[in-house]
């Protein structure tokens, strides 16, 4: 089996309120809470694996705050090149996770059919009020060159997905074999390490009781090993530092 490094990219940095994190009114829910925005490399002798693509830089402009950088930026940072990259793992469609697909020419788009199917089935046009959670021209890129999958699958050897749903109707995270084991992104189906640690959900959710099972899912995929939130500052700091923005999450003692 393939032993991957994995690498988390921040490309983005804002501060908003606890209140926009964490489910239910809280006496400290407008307090300033920093939130981190992520995509994650694995390197492997075989392949470059991207998981999720961040937000397009027309998108990012509208955001107040936002200190943004574009993805790409920060993988040649790692010496990669948009054209190593040859599967984009993306692990739901909301606009800050597949928004620069169209800089990886050469890459298939991995995406659970649930997830798919929500954002373009019969039901999409009933759903306007999440469509600002989506980005339309990067879907269109994703649907030009998508693989569907369909629960858990292996995408390469050494790095797989697994559909937990509860943040959106297709919600995968990742799981990547590692030299000192195995790593597992959990994108949004933590935004923190507080949301998992403490069983406390994110606002912004497809299935409540979906949400709850995605945290057993994942922690029972990660066992003794690090789960990865996705947008966590402190995955800056719990990790060894490769670059500014960028930390290494192979072979290191985060949890």
């Amino acid at each position: 089996m393939s032993e991957f490094e994995v690498y988390a990219l921040c490309y983005g940095r804002r501060t908003g309120f606890r209140g926009e994190h964490f489910l239910g009114y809280g006496k400290d829910s407008a307090e300033p809470h920093p939130t981190a925005y992520y995509v994650w490399l694995a390197v492997s002798p075989e392949h470059t694996v991207l998981v999720d693509a961040g937000i397009r830089a027309a998108r990012a402009r509208e955001i107040d705050g936002l200190d943004y950088v574009e993805p790409v930026r920060l993988l040649a940072e790692l010496g990669v090149e948009p054209d190593a990259v040859d599967q984009v793992v993306l692990t739901h469609l909301h606009y800050d996770h597949c928004g620069t697909v169209a800089d990886f020419p050469r890459a298939r788009f991995v995406v659970q059919q649930s997830e798919m199917d929500y954002w373009t089935g019969p039901w999409a046009k009933r759903i306007e009020r999440e469509r600002w959670l989506l980005d339309e021209v990067a879907l269109e890129r994703v649907r030009a060159g998508v693989h569907l999958v369909d629960g858990d699958a292996e995408v390469v050897p050494g790095l797989g997905v697994h559909l937990v749903g509860g943040h959106t109707a297709g919600m995968q995270v990742v799981r990547v074999e590692t030299a000192a084991g195995p790593v597992v992104l959990a994108s949004d189906a933590s935004h923190f390490h507080e949301n998992i640690d403490n069983d406390h959900p994110a606002p912004l959710l497809h299935s409540m009781t979906g949400v709850y099972g995605a945290f057993d899912r994942v922690k029972e995929l990660a066992g003794a090993g690090p789960v990865v939130p996705g947008h966590d500052p402190e995955v800056l700091t719990r990790y060894p530092v490769v670059a500014d923005r960028i930390v290494r999450l192979s072979g290191s003692s985060g949890s």
